[in-house]
């Protein structure tokens, strides 16, 4: 039996990507044939406008996750410009070869080939040919509009945490290096890690955050900023967690931050008393609260 195909880059691997998988494992158990992810190595979007992109998870993540879906197997495709530029028919013959798949599952907006021209149409006219059945789905819809990775990245970047951890089906986290920082807090009375993040993963909206961190595979409670500290003159964009309860050196370690609540924006504050009193109520308000 051909096996069923859900096919997509499946950044996040949210609730209408999952959506999609799910029913190419419903049409896989219905036809006796096995099911399949079908994604790339990298995102397309790396090869093409790297400096615009922004991700909800990297590459591994994203097979990881793959890997825990109802899927029998994850299939992962090297993405080049040479693969990319190759007219549509040339795409899904390159991509298929002599294997004929019982179904392929896509999203309705599904492009692919040379400039994106190859359209859902024209994956059927392919489909009819070889006797496949091509699936192309709305995507699960929650609060009024489609899931997509697009919604989720545009919820994240206004600090909404809630609603995009809901339309993701799991959380939101993202893991970055801890660097040696000002030094600030520490002196303060609140020691805060500084991670370092790649511009692609910088999601997030800037402001602080209640969040939890996992550190050695301990999960702690942490109150967090993203974005520019507007206080102090020499301050870059970053992320700067403090961690309650913690002690320890993890400089040069890498720490995953799961952001769940928004808590204020990013303030310049007019003494330090205020700045040492503000961030320590938002760090009780964490503590109670998460």
């Amino acid at each position: 039996m051909g096996a069923s195909c859900a096919f997509g880059v499946f950044d996040g691997v949210h609730k209408g990507h999952q959506f999609l998988i799910d029913s190419a494992c419903e049409m896989a158990r219905e036809n006796g044939g096995a099911s399949v992810a079908l994604t790339f190595d990298i995102d397309p979007d790396e090869v093409f406008r790297p400096d615009k992109l922004k991700k909800l998870m990297t590459n591994e993540e994203r097979i990881q996750a793959l890997s825990r879906t109802c899927a029998d197997y994850v299939v992962v495709l090297p993405f080049t410009r040479e693969f990319a530029s190759q007219l549509p028919m040339d795409f899904l013959a390159t991509t298929f070869g002599e294997e004929i798949i019982y179904s392929l599952h896509v999203g309705n907006d599904f492009r692919f080939g040379c400039k994106a021209q190859g359209t859902v149409a024209d994956l059927k006219a392919w489909g009819d040919g070889l006797g496949v059945r091509i699936c192309d789905h709305d995507l699960k819809s929650k609060y009024g509009s489609p899931i997509t990775a697009t919604r989720i990245r545009g919820l994240l970047s206004c600090g909404d945490c809630e609603v995009a951890t809901k339309l993701l089906g799991h959380p939101y986290t993202f893991t970055g290096k801890v660097l040696e920082g000002r030094h600030e807090g520490a002196d303060m009375g609140f020691a805060t890690a500084n991670l370092e993040l790649p511009a692609m993963r910088q999601v997030l909206g800037e402001g602080v955050y209640a969040a939890y961190g996992y550190v050695d595979g301990r999960k702690y409670k942490v109150a967090m900023s993203v974005g520019v500290a507007p206080t102090f003159e020499d301050a870059t964009a970053t992320c700067e967690a403090h961690i309650l309860d913690f002690e320890g050196d993890i400089y040069g370690d890498t720490i995953t931050i799961e952001p769940v609540h928004y808590l204020r924006p990013m303030i310049k504050f007019e003494s330090t008393d205020e700045l040492i009193a503000t961030v320590m109520d938002n760090i009780a308000w964490t503590r109670e609260n998460l």
